[in-house]
């Protein structure tokens, strides 16, 4: 699908990824891009100039509707819980689930057959790495995960059974401004308030891949561009990976720190966390998008935005 000129909605375009998008389809593309968030957890002012908000919860049927416009050409659906470490599965996997049945419904009404979905690396659970895109069975371990993997199935009955295009994101660790409760700003308010000891929860050595916010929308919207089937699934981060203590390391490194480190113990932070994943980007590779920078370069380039807003 070539965006160039288009008109396109992002549903939870308050957020880190939603709102970078929302700029990247302007500027880059000269997109109509306009934007829907119920702003509970995003926020307004990080929307670019001259995109469009609508102030929808998308929880809500007709909201949804008003949201969901018969002059799009696409919607890029991202708004969700994102949380793996959400405290009331209950409504993580109800509203993530409920929100993306009715952003399709919504699509359906308005004869809107184009949808880019935004998954996550959890649908795979504790699988082998480097993790490709047709690995099974997917098991995830977190309500998350398994509201991504419930989400994935109903998009799929969409493009196979209602004429829907679809492109599916698997995504690595996204990093970058404005994000918080995430490990690399979770670090940096840690070490404002005590420059001497940081707290890492489990041992340490959980080992993930890193890509900035930047390179990922870039790489969205690659892949609508140039995935041409009914159902496009992609894994979208680095080829490397970055252990916890190397993150501890690289932002007391860019805040001119020497903390002691102290550890909750076991293998992973929280119940539901993958300890170790690493997904495949052969796919993303042979389609013509290469992951410009490390999971270490992302992960410094993060604590930089971070560093330049909470100081």
């Amino acid at each position: 699908m070539d965006l160039t000129g288009t008109a396109a909605l992002v549903t939870g375009g308050g957020g880190l990824i939603g709102s970078h998008l929302a700029g990247h389809l302007q500027s880059e593309y000269g997109v109509d891009a306009r934007v829907a968030d119920d702003f509970s957890k995003g926020e307004r002012d990080r929307i670019p100039d001259g995109v469009d908000v609508i102030e929808a919860d998308l929880t809500d049927e007709a909201q949804s509707r008003d949201a969901v416009t018969a002059d799009l050409d696409v919607v890029f659906h991202l708004a969700a819980y994102t949380d793996t470490n959400f405290d009331d599965d209950r409504r993580l996997f109800e509203e993530n689930t409920e929100m993306t049945y009715n952003v399709l419904q919504a699509m359906e009404d308005a004869g809107v057959s184009n949808l880019a979905f935004t998954s996550s690396s959890t649908v795979y659970g504790e699988a082998p790495r480097p993790t490709p895109e047709d690995y099974a069975p997917l098991e995830p371990i977190s309500i998350y995960g398994s509201s991504k993997l419930a989400d994935e199935a109903l998009i799929s009955t969409y493009a196979k059974s209602y004429g829907f295009t679809a492109w599916v994101y698997r995504f690595a660790n996204i990093v970058g401004p404005y994000q918080r409760g995430n490990v690399v700003p979770d670090f940096i308010q840690k070490l404002q308030a005590d420059p001497d000891e940081l707290e890492i929860l489990g041992d340490g050595r959980q080992e993930k891949s890193y890509l900035h916010v930047t390179d990922c929308v870039d790489a969205m919207c690659h892949v609508v561009e140039h995935g041409e089937r009914d159902l496009n699934t992609y894994n979208l981060g680095s080829r490397t990976t970055t252990s916890v203590n190397r993150i501890a390391d690289i932002v007391a490194e860019e805040m001119g720190l020497d903390p002691e480190y102290t550890y909750t113990g076991g293998d992973r932070g929280w119940t539901g966390d993958v300890p170790k994943m690493r997904l495949s980007v052969e796919k993303l590779a042979a389609l013509g998008w290469e992951p410009p920078a490390s999971s270490d370069d992302a992960v410094r380039a993060a604590t930089r935005d971070l560093l330049a807003e909470l100081r």
